[in-house]
């Protein structure tokens, strides 16, 4: 074996530029299929981060204006979902597991002791912490007893707990919004979904305070259940479209009175969409493989031509065919799995050098704590990469097995002649 890996080690440093070329043609192929898969996946996993921990099998319904008149309505009426609707949807839609709601009064003033800030106060009901996944760190989320009771209790995001408690817990603290002294009771973790500046309060409460008593709501949210084919789902909102539509005298047909956001279609939709990216990426990737083999083949061929009155030596001086072959496949497999393990290692270095930017990188938000992601993560799975390196070496085994079979059976007088 030491003797052989010398020959191999001689033949490499007497032609350096053959070796050079086919190492490149490998490292290149493997270095590219990493970079993209790892760019498909980066964003794959960037846009699905932005949809958090929401729940996919759910719809949010909000009020619109509508755009056609209906039974001695004009048109350009606007349509204000409440409490009412709420009921509805849970009493006589089986499809309706869960229900929450949000109204939304913004441009608040919060304030601790000396410090203030500008905030979005977000009225719900406690079963958006599920659907919408919201992320609580420390204490708790807006209970069914908070809203019977109407306290004022809210649960803030991490980014505010530096600017208005600074020197103490706010759990428990006192938090000025306006005129009213709410409770802390929790801390959320804010994401692309929610605003770093947004405080939740319960519905009932900010009904209350801030809309007089009028039970209105900026848009409900209910997961579903039990419906299982397109069909269906598009038969489903149609009920709901039919029923709302009696209920707030508009027509039934009139696609701008009611938006219905629906997180499943948007979900599959999404799911096709990284597919055909995942589909594209491997046909581009494999294209390159396939053209790092193409590139071995031809090397290796040149590699046994050239070597033809090397090995009628060879068998010259007793060697048998089976050495020969030997000795050229074991040096193909070595060049190609070494500049394959080259071109994976570079691969996921180069991806591991974006992540860690994205990382590292200060988000980009709007001001109030929005940071939706593109980029999340580039990374595959090493197993793909290594793979793909086993496929190179094989074919560089394939390609350096033909012509040395065919090399290793010339006749020994035939062998010697060939440069001449």
């Amino acid at each position: 074996m030491r003797e052989l890996l010398l020959e191999i080690g001689t033949s490499v440093r007497r032609n350096k530029l053959r070796t050079f070329l086919t190492g490149f043609s490998v490292a290149w192929g493997i270095f590219m299929l990493v970079i993209l898969l790892g760019s498909g996946n980066g964003l794959q996993h960037g846009v699905i981060s932005n949809f958090g921990s929401y729940a996919v099998n759910s719809i949010d319904l909000y009020g619109g204006w509508t755009s056609k008149p209906w039974m001695g309505y004009n048109k350009g009426r606007r349509i204000t979902l409440r409490n009412s609707d709420l009921e509805i949807l849970v009493r006589e839609f089986p499809e309706v597991r869960e229900m929450a709601a949000n109204s939304w009064f913004n441009d608040r003033n919060a304030s601790s002791g000396t410090r203030f800030m500008k905030i979005f106060l977000r009225g719900s009901l406690p079963k958006i912490r599920r659907i919408e996944g919201v992320n609580v760190v420390r204490g708790r989320f807006v209970d069914e007893s908070d809203i019977r009771l109407y306290r004022k209790v809210a649960v803030i995001p991490t980014q505010m707990v530096p600017v208005l408690f600074p020197d103490r817990d706010p759990l428990g603290a006192p938090l000025r919004i306006d005129n009213s002294t709410f409770t802390v009771v929790g801390i959320y973790e804010a994401d692309a979904n929610r605003s770093g500046a947004s405080c939740y309060i319960p519905l009932t409460t900010g009904q209350l305070l801030y809309a007089a008593n009028d039970p209105v709501v900026n848009n409900a949210v209910f997961t579903i259940e039990g419906i299982e084919t397109d069909a269906a789902m598009e038969a489903f909102e149609k009920r709901v479209v039919r029923r709302l539509s009696a209920e707030h005298h508009f027509d039934p047909t009139d696609e701008s009175a009611l938006w219905l956001n629906n997180n499943m279609e948007r979900y599959k939709t999404m799911s096709t969409v990284f597919r055909g990216i995942a589909l594209f990426v491997w046909i581009i990737g494999l294209g390159t493989l396939l053209a790092g083999i193409v590139g071995v083949s031809n090397i290796m061929l040149v590699t046994v031509t050239e070597r033809t009155a090397e090995f009628g030596i060879r068998k010259a001086l007793g060697a048998k065919p089976a050495s020969i072959i030997r000795l050229i496949l074991t040096e193909s497999v070595l060049v190609t799995a070494f500049f394959g393990y080259i071109g994976m290692v570079l691969g996921v270095a180069a991806m591991e050098a974006v992540d860690y930017v994205i990382t590292h990188r200060p988000a980009e938000t709007d001001g109030a704590g929005f940071a939706p992601t593109i980029f999340l993560d580039p990374t595959l799975d090493l197993s793909v990469a290594v793979s793909a390196t086993v496929v190179l070496v094989v074919a560089g085994l394939i390609a350096g097995y033909i012509p040395a079979r065919r090399a290793a059976r010339l006749k020994t007088i035939d062998a010697l002649r060939h440069n001449k």
